[in-house]
């Protein structure tokens, strides 16, 4: 550590007072210490005039402090004596002071010396005893000095740790060793009367001064965000400073975990802290356990799920995501005075459920726009659009890991279906949108989570239109559209399906997206009759995704090829079942007309003969998509005779014999 010789540092906080005070205290101390040295080298009997003044200025000081001295602090909470106190001075000051370099080299009669001895401590400071740097002493066992060189201890140098000379001087921080492992939870936003009844009840369980004892509390829910904000209010609540510590970062080596303890409860020694231990999701169950059977002071363990911990918990608390109601009432006090009509707010809470950390930082973002739109009803409806557009990029965080988004850009136009699925469609549309009203306003969800959830099947060969309409309805909704990957989701080994279902709809939950769970078939078949555990627990995973499904506050999609391969248990807790027939005629000529885009050139085309090819529509784009290809190659517009080449390709990989009726008269 590099500070100016003759000065400590200075600051200018809102606790600017005691630091000054905290830092003459700290002086007056180094020269008592510093007049013992001379006076050890000079052979003074009795004590100076310098240390007797600064003596009188200790006492002084410690009635003017308005709460005790760091040293002071550092003293009783460590328990050391006042031959301890000294060598922490004696170290301290070499650091600090100019006048400890001179004073110890010329007691040392080596003006090489580079550090102070244990030996020079126990012949110039009073009431010595060979016990203070013993591996047990408080010095030695909290690492607040380091012995450095390989030489007798007598001889070996002496330094002061940094973090706790840092603290010394009335600086606040985190061991640099802690940094890259410990991030500080930030100020805690306004929290719904949910969470913060959560907050209130594990402050009037902790006795006075409890943070300091061994006290484990434990959150669980499926908002990660909203657990870390009830910790930082509970920490604010208790004037402490919490911490969060992630599972994943945890060392697996013992000795490595042992220095974490270490240095985490000499922090709390040094000042009161709090630890919130993050286990989501993570595999790594024993370094987190044995941490836990160590770790000092108050624990917050934050969990999906409720998990065995290696002791007895004070509380168990689920935290919950905000209700409706409290997210118009954070949406409200976030925005203030410009916050959009009481129908816009509702439209947000019915569709997205965010964090009340969540809500701050969206509101941060738009309060500006906010601020600058003028009160008319066209920029309550832009404000409305750009509220929707950011709660929906807040929410994507979660999900982009576990699902691949498909970027909507399909419209109703585009999807050519028979009049009885296109109401079917509209159907579900509506109540995707207007599902706030009823559940909320007119009282359904007060009867229970279940059945609430909007689920559809969409059924039929390939390319009938069934991620087209998803699509389409991902637009019509202004929703995210997440394609949810089976292979990623379906795991051989017992209980990791549902494991990997659950991240999928937690995560999906803060922004109601749209779940495409495409070629369904092959997670949600039929259950089987139990004739073994994996039987037991491939009905079990059917049965966990029922009972998601219909708690679901978003819109999930089921495409499949082959309906009849469904469980009908499954079938009947469906709220839309539609099925995508194979296009008519008619309606593939329509399909033709539609396929190219308007920029595309094209020339002679007969949708009516392209319409009696038997493909449906999905086919059709890659025969157009193909034909365009061998048309721009040419230098030419697209048209019938690169169709052809296009369409008996498409056929060659349908295995499909391309017959003369089809083709007849095209060119």
């Amino acid at each position: 550590m590099t500070v100016a010789t003759g000065t400590l540092p200075k600051d200018s906080g809102p606790d600017a007072a005691w630091v000054e005070l905290n830092q003459r205290y700290l002086k007056a101390a180094l020269t008592i210490v510093v007049e013992d040295l001379v006076a050890f080298r000079d052979t003074l009997p009795e004590r100076s005039p310098a240390q007797l003044a600064a003596a009188e200025d200790l006492a002084r000081l410690e009635r003017q402090l308005p709460r005790p001295a760091a040293l002071q602090l550092v003293g009783e909470r460590f328990g050391l004596s006042p031959f301890e106190r000294a060598i922490l001075l004696l170290c301290a000051g070499f650091e600090l002071d100019s006048r400890f370099r001179t004073s110890v080299a010329a007691a040392a009669e080596d003006p090489r010396t580079a550090y102070p001895s244990f030996g020079l401590a126990l012949m110039a400071l009073p009431k010595a005893h060979w016990s203070a740097l013993a591996p047990e002493s408080p010095l030695r066992r909290w690492r607040l000095i380091e012995l450095e060189g390989s030489e007798p201890l007598i001889a070996r140098a002496l330094r002061i740790d940094e973090r706790v000379l840092h603290f010394l001087t009335g600086l606040s921080g985190l061991d640099e060793r802690l940094a890259p492992l410990l991030q500080p939870l930030p100020a805690p936003p306004a929290l719904p009367d949910s969470q913060q009844a959560v907050v209130d009840q594990i402050v009037a369980a902790m006795a006075p001064g409890a943070e300091r004892a061994s006290v484990l509390i434990q959150l669980y829910g499926s908002d990660e965000e909203a657990q870390h904000a009830v910790a930082a209010a509970v920490g604010q609540a208790l004037a402490v400073q919490t911490y969060v510590l992630q599972e994943l970062d945890i060392p697996s080596q013992v000795a490595e975990r042992e220095q974490l303890v270490l240095l985490w409860q000499r922090e709390g020694l040094l000042a009161a802290r709090a630890l919130l231990l993050c286990c989501q999701n993570s595999e790594r169950g024993e370094p987190a356990l044995a941490l836990l059977r160590r770790l000092p002071g108050l624990v917050m363990v934050a969990s999906t799920e409720p998990v065995a911990l290696p002791r007895q918990p004070l509380l168990r608390v689920e935290v919950q995501r905000p209700s409706a109601e409290e997210q118009r009432g954070l949406w409200r006090q976030t925005l203030g005075g410009h916050a959009p009509p009481e129908a816009v707010l509702q439209l947000l809470s019915a569709h997205f459920q965010l964090s009340s950390t969540e809500i701050a930082a969206v509101g941060a973002i738009t309060h500006a726009a906010v601020a600058k739109a003028p009160e008319s009803g066209a920029a309550a409806t832009q404000l409305g659009a750009t509220l929707w557009d950011s709660c929906r990029l807040r929410a994507r965080t979660r999900l982009d890991d576990l699902a691949r988004r498909i970027e909507p850009v399909a419209a109703w136009e585009d999807l050519i279906l028979p009049a009885g699925q296109l109401d079917l469609l509209h159907q579900l549309a509506a109540q995707v949108r207007q599902r706030g009203q009823v559940y909320e306003q007119w009282g359904f969800a007060e009867k229970g989570l279940r059945g609430l959830g909007i689920s559809a099947l969409f059924a039929g060969t390939s390319g009938t239109g069934k991620t087209l309409a998803a699509e389409v309805l991902a637009t019509e909704l202004r929703l995210d559209l997440y394609h949810i990957d089976l292979s990623q989701v379906v795991s051989k080994y017992i209980g990791e399906t549902e494991k990997n279902l659950r991240r999928v709809f937690d995560a999906a939950e803060a922004g109601g997206a749209i779940l495409l769970f495409d070629e369904a078939d092959a997670l949600f078949g039929k259950r089987s009759e139990v004739k073994d555990s994996h039987d037991r627990h491939a009905n079990i995973e059917v049965s966990y995704l029922l009972q998601r499904m219909e708690a679901y506050r978003g819109l999930a999609i089921l495409t499949t090829n082959m309906k009849a391969a469904l469980d009908p248990a499954f079938l009947r807790r469906l709220r839309f079942i539609l099925q995508f027939p194979f296009p008519e005629a008619e309606q593939r000529q329509l399909i033709w007309s539609r396929v190219f885009p308007a920029s595309t050139p094209t020339q002679g085309l007969n949708f009516q003969h392209l319409a009696r090819l038997n493909v449906p529509g999905g086919h059709i784009r890659n025969i157009a998509l193909h034909a365009a290809f061998l048309a721009a190659a040419a230098g030419e517009p697209v048209r019938m005779q690169h169709l052809l080449g296009a369409a008996r390709c498409e056929y060659a990989k349908l295995e499909k014999p391309l017959t003369s009726s089809e083709i007849g008269g095209w060119v």
